[in-house]
């Protein structure tokens, strides 16, 4: 299919009382706008152009962060005189030249769309059948949506704004206008320049297209979406609200369906882009944003984070934050544990409680059970750190690397300051600094003599 997708998201968004683009706003950690342009790459558009105008810069930057190497080129076009709708598609059209095939435009702030509503959508103008669709919905609630009337034959006779409809026609009128559009490119083309601005906005309206190609003679219909939450906006923070409490309902009715158990799904918020294993129990407040992946029969949570962390089979990921991670099979983390950019937890290994570990790597089978701060570290297998351990990698200008060898003892409190190498099977004692390399099976002390004053406390006390 030969679908092009314009994707509107030059608006001001004023009800959001933002300083940022609407589009901009996140829903499950991932950007409004990138969710309605994900679908339509899903839904196999071979080229989509993003209408960008209030804050262009910052949703241009959203866009080239997400896509630099997307098979689909994302492109930007700037309306930079916001004159309506159907000024932006002919702004589009002039900049970008599309002519041909199916044309569907959306709206950026509409994240619920789905790629499959996407295809079929586009699909209704492809035969040459009908010279354009409308997506329409039938919502709980059609109060504030343009209503549809069709005719005997089932074509549109004309949209109804919600404050132009009688009782009689917003009780009987439960069809609603999405806010979307796909034409035939073609006639999209040829007759864009007939849309006028002569109404009391003095703007130019998309919608006027449809009596347009009626005037010449095309047939123009609907294309009722069954789940009507796909033609769902977001105008405010309310909506904002509303719509991620849907989008998570959905994303963890279709986890539970493939195998995956959610102690509460209201208190669990799992991003469009994760994906968990079978047999997985995801507890309450639980977050997973961005590309997560988590392996089968972990335990996540409760009160954990995870950020494009991947995780393997069989871990335990409890009151854990972690960012940029790559945790393998069988890893513990947690209670309270914080795993930073470039952590690389291997199979078996633990980062227990109050651990921070960053851009390190924990050995298979190692541990760091509790109180510690490991951090530009490589270290072997079988490594056991003791309490209150800390690489001591900064100097105040440049970071420092730590080597230690497999099945080495760390004792509690013990200072590694970088840049040092500990060996294999080496032992350092409590309370030590060590700031000089261990060789393999050594036992490295560094501490005063402990002195003991008999009857210290009795003195003491009789001069207080």
């Amino acid at each position: 299919m030969n679908a092009t997708a314009i994707v509107l998201a030059a608006g001001e968004g004023t009800r959001m009382k933002s300083n940022h683009a609407k589009v901009s706003h996140q829903i499950l950690g991932k950007p409004m706008i990138r969710w309605v342009v994900d679908a339509t790459i899903a839904a196999g558009c071979e080229r989509v152009v993003v209408v960008v105008g209030s804050h262009a810069d910052e949703v241009r930057a959203i866009l080239a962060d997400a896509y630099a190497d997307s098979p689909v080129s994302v492109e930007t076009v700037e309306q930079t005189e916001r004159l309506g709708t159907g000024h932006a598609v002919r702004v589009t059209l002039e900049a970008t030249g599309i002519s041909d095939g199916p044309v569907v435009v959306l709206n950026g702030d509409l994240p619920l769309i789905q790629a499959d509503t996407v295809r079929l959508f586009a699909e209704t103008v492809a035969t040459g059948e009908l010279a354009a669709t409308v997506l329409t919905m039938t919502p709980p609630d059609p109060f504030g949506y343009g209503r549809i009337q069709l005719d005997a034959d089932g074509a549109v006779e004309r949209i109804i704004e919600q404050k132009d409809c009688t009782p009689e026609q917003d009780a009987e009128l439960l069809e609603c206008n999405a806010g979307c559009y796909a034409f035939d490119g073609a006639l999209l083309a040829a007759h864009i320049g007939e849309v006028t601005n002569d109404n009391a906005q003095a703007e130019y309206y998309l919608p006027d297209m449809l009596e347009i190609l009626k005037r010449h003679g095309h047939a123009v219909s609907i294309f009722h979406c069954e789940d009507y939450r796909d033609g769902l906006g977001v105008n405010s923070r309310v909506q904002l609200a509303e719509l991620t409490a849907i989008a998570r309902d959905r994303i963890n009715e279709r986890l539970m369906t493939e195998g995956v158990t959610f102690i509460d799904p209201a208190q669990a918020w799992i991003g469009p882009d994760a994906t968990i294993g079978r047999d997985t129990v995801v507890w309450p407040q639980t977050h997973l944003i961005g590309t997560c992946s988590v392996g089968e029969s972990c335990q996540l949570g409760p009160n954990t984070r995870l950020t494009n962390t991947r995780a393997g089979n069989g871990c335990v990921i409890d009151e854990t934050i972690a960012v940029d991670a790559v945790l393998e099979n069988d890893v513990e983390c947690g209670p309270r544990a914080y795993l930073r950019p470039g952590t690389h937890m291997l199979d078996g290994s633990k980062a227990g409680t109050h651990v921070e570990i960053k851009k390190s790597t924990i050995g298979e089978g190692s541990k760091v059970p509790h109180l510690s701060y490991i951090g530009d570290t490589t270290m072997g297998a079988g490594v056991n750190v003791g309490a209150g351990s800390i690489t001591c990698n900064y100097d105040g200008k440049n970071k420092h690397a730590t080597v230690i060898g497999d099945r080495t003892f760390i004792g509690s409190d013990t200072m590694m300051v970088a840049p040092v190498r500990i060996g294999s099977d080496a032992i350092t004692g409590a309370g030590g600094t060590i700031t000089k390399d261990v060789p393999d099976g050594a036992l490295a002390l560094e501490r005063t003599d402990q002195r003991v004053l008999e009857g210290y406390t009795e003195r003491r006390r009789a001069r207080l």
